[in-house]
């Protein structure tokens, strides 16, 4: 999956195969928000104006370089945990151990989409500090990388929900259901607001 080009990626979601779906596609922009996250780091280190962040924006660097290969990754923990469920959607109902063994996909089909969701809150927060402290050449990326982060956030958000709505256990579903919604309202807003700050700093130099 990872070594498809953007072409054979793009075409391979337009499809009728299940993967990659939403979930794929949303690490995919999020890997992608932490890749402009980090393209901003190394526009902004060693320059004389932005010298007093050095340190901490190799911290980000290194932070966005690792939140991009875990997103990545998440394309391919998400297409590995489908399949066993869509064999287990075509299993008997009626048959012995299928309830358990749909409950335990549901829960291993929710966990990519809650480690997206959870990443990119990671690059909502390197995204907040960047606006503030990145090269102002480059701080437009930083817009972008926390919209695209913004819009993977929903995008693992809404694949978590279609997992644990089937679920049994009910009591798992809830509590996962309202960690999301509360990392959602969070930091959707503050994505929100990271966007409106560089708009300002852009506005008013």
């Amino acid at each position: 999956m990872l070594k498809k080009t953007l072409e054979e990626f793009s075409i391979a979601s337009s499809t009728k195969d299940p993967v990659p779906g939403g979930g794929g596609v949303s690490a995919l922009v999020g890997s992608l928000a932490a890749s402009l996250a980090e393209m901003v780091t190394n526009l902004t280190t060693g320059k004389k104006r932005y010298q007093e962040y050095e340190e901490e924006i190799q911290q980000i660097m290194a932070q966005a370089e690792v939140l991009r290969k875990d997103l990545l990754e998440c394309i391919l923990k998400d297409a590995e945990a489908f399949e066993p469920l869509a064999k287990a959607y075509s299993m008997d109902k009626n048959a012995e151990g299928y309830r358990e063994a749909m409950e335990k996909c549901l829960k291993d089909a929710a966990t990519p989409p809650y480690l997206i969701l959870k990443y990119c809150t990671d690059v909502i927060t390197l995204d907040e500090r960047l606006a503030v402290i990145g090269s102002k050449i480059a701080v437009s990326d930083v817009a972008t990388s926390v919209m695209l982060a913004h819009g993977a956030l929903y995008g693992g958000y809404i694949n978590v929900k279609v997992n644990t709505r089937l679920m049994h256990d009910r009591e798992y579903a809830e509590q996962l259901d309202a960690e999301v919604a509360q990392l959602l309202q969070e930091y959707s807003a503050r994505a929100v607001k990271c966007y409106e700050n560089v708009m300002e700093r852009l506005t008013n130099g």
